[in-house]
């Protein structure tokens, strides 16, 4: 089994993918966090030194080659991915792919401390040009992530979405 998270930053799919990998005894991988393992640099040494551009087609590769190297596998992806070089089909076809969907309002309560640190949201200057930010991202992206096999909207545990994924096994 294949089980792809997607949606938007700080929206749990690395803390919940670990999780899940855990109980389903599958290896886990973080994509951002397999790109800055292949190519040696932060995410956001590979925006400021070579561009959004670059970055998009370094994470297609990091996806197609992570995705070729294991049958099976929880994978967190990073919330841009869906979004280009046909990602999002390589993903449905190869797995079951699940959109974690947070509130805009959650999601800068989570991230207003941490923006800084992710290239697209950092130099935004208080919470609520975060959440400009954050709803204008959402509102591109939402057309992509709710093509996922499933979505799970507010609070989640793995035990959550477990009962998800098998309710959906069983029902189609």
């Amino acid at each position: 089994m294949r089980l792809h998270l997607i949606g938007m930053p700080g929206a749990g799919k690395t803390t919940l993918g670990r999780g899940l990998a855990t109980f389903y005894g599958t290896p886990f991988c973080d994509l951002d966090e397999e790109i800055v393992r292949r190519e040696g640099r932060s995410i956001a040494t590979l925006f400021e030194q070579e561009g959004e551009a670059y970055f998009r087609e370094r994470e297609a590769a990091t996806l197609q080659a992570v995705l070729a190297e294991h049958e099976r596998l929880v994978l967190a992806t990073g919330g841009g991915t869906p979004c280009f070089h046909q990602n999002l089909d390589l993903l449905l076809a190869t797995g079951l792919t699940l959109y974690l969907e947070v509130p805009v309002e959650e999601l800068v309560r989570r991230l207003v401390r941490a923006a800084a640190a992710r290239p697209l949201l950092a130099n935004l200057p208080d919470p609520q040009a975060l959440e400009t930010r954050l709803r204008e991202t959402l509102a591109t992206r939402e057309r992509f992530y709710s093509r996922a096999h499933l979505r799970c909207t507010g609070t989640y545990s793995v035990e959550s979405i477990q009962r998800l994924i098998m309710h959906y096994q069983t029902t189609g």
